[in-house]
């Protein structure tokens, strides 16, 4: 695995000498450079420090790990692989997101998982350890989106807005979910064993990369939101 030393080096300067490189790499005294190995294919970037905004952009197989938090954008339409945040990350994660996984090992900014979307197997995953911010999931397409709520002292485990214009896929909460204003499109309903078995395999490997407990974590209530129709705004548009 190359070692590359991140510190005072120009954005354009690091992606460059990442792209050159072959196989694994591994950066340290990371600070803010953008788009951090973005559009790369299967390889491993481990990375000591804040990564800026980008992060994985248009991701195409590679497994990027960051030992700390990261800025905005991480997995900004990305198609494949996989990012883990061992900190917090900032807004839009997982923007057009149209596969992979994104796991966050603490708090997620606004507008996690908008306009994520999937096509037959290709079916984009975001979990977040612990908190969201408001508009979580606008406008999903597809995919997953889950949030534990770890740490959360009582408050919500997701702030205003949530699934507004959402028209597919799912999203799980681990709480009740009682005082959420949720918009009228989606329904969210407690999770029923079947939910809850269906989301399992990706929470023991999340689990795994972070050292927790999935059976612990799956033993807590969960609500589930869907939507309720594939054209939540047909009734702003077609005369009944």
């Amino acid at each position: 695995m190359r070692s590359i030393d991140a510190k005072d080096m120009a954005f354009t300067d690091l992606n460059e000498l990442l792209r050159s490189s072959s196989g694994d790499v591994e950066l340290f005294n990371c600070l803010g450079q953008r788009f951090i190995g973005a559009g790369m294919g299967p390889r491993k970037i481990s990375i000591h420090g804040v990564p800026g905004n980008a992060l994985g952009a248009y991701l195409n197989g590679a497994e990027i790990e960051v030992f700390g938090s990261a800025q905005d954008a991480v997995g900004d339409t990305m198609n494949a692989g996989t990012i883990l945040v061992h900190g917090s990350i900032g807004d839009t994660a997982g923007y057009a997101m149209r596969g992979g996984r994104i796991f966050v090992r603490g708090d997620a900014g606004y507008r996690a998982g908008i306009h994520m979307k999937e096509y037959r197997e290709h079916v984009p995953v975001i979990v977040i350890g612990g908190r969201a911010g408001s508009f979580l999931g606008e406008y999903q397409a597809g995919g997953l989106i889950v949030v534990l709520g770890l740490h959360a002292d009582g408050r919500p485990i997701v702030s205003n807005f949530p699934c507004t214009g959402m028209h597919g896929g799912r999203m799980f909460l681990r709480a009740r979910c009682e005082g959420i204003d949720f918009p009228p499109q989606v329904t969210a309903r407690s999770a029923t064993e079947q939910d809850l078995a269906s989301i399992a395999p990706i929470l023991e490997d999340y689990c795994a990369h972070f050292g927790l407990d999935a059976a612990a974590l799956l033993a807590a209530p969960f609500t589930v939101v869907t939507p309720d129709s594939a054209n939540p705004y047909r009734q702003m548009y077609v005369p009944n």
